[in-house]
């Protein structure tokens, strides 16, 4: 009886991790990128001790002008794993549910499927309950500045999947 309740455990676990990527892998290549570049930040910072990982989207949008650019805004949470940072695999990483998802918000413009290094990428992440209506606000003003700056359409604007 034991054998088969640690073989249910150890399948349940196994299902759970491999959730814990399939949101990443749902999402198309353009805003994978985004929170690639979200997640390289984050770990940049010598306060972050945890591997995370995407958890969900909240907003997406994009605006494809033409000739092959597009302007990418993605709000979404990212959470953190049981691995530690600098986990090279994280198939195995399991999400903590003790920590606070981090609220990101990034928009950047891509051509030909490649984020482009100008305008300069914005990132924004942020512990969620520290996250500000003013925060939101200035987040927002950012990425439709970005938008303007090259004479397209706001990002915030478009009618892009939720």
């Amino acid at each position: 009886m034991a054998a088969l309740f640690l073989l249910l455990f150890s399948a349940g676990a196994l299902l759970v991790s491999s959730n814990a990527q399939e949101a990443y892998n749902q999402l198309p290549e353009t805003y994978r990128k985004g929170v690639d570049l979200a997640l390289e930040k984050l770990s940049a910072h010598a306060a972050i001790q945890h591997h995370f990982l995407f958890f969900r989207s909240v907003t997406k949008s994009e605006i494809e002008p033409g000739f092959d650019v597009s302007y990418i805004y993605h709000h979404f949470y990212l959470k953190a794993t049981k691995c530690q940072k600098g986990t090279v695999d994280s198939t195995g990483c399991q999400f903590r549910n003790d920590r606070p998802l981090i609220d990101c918000a990034v928009c950047y413009k891509t051509f030909r499927g490649e984020i482009e290094q100008e305008p300069k990428p914005y990132v924004h992440c942020i512990h969620k309950p520290t996250l500000t209506e003013e925060m939101k606000t200035a987040r927002v003003n950012h990425c439709n500045t970005l938008g303007y700056s090259s004479g397209s359409l706001t990002l915030l604007a478009s009618t892009g999947a939720k």
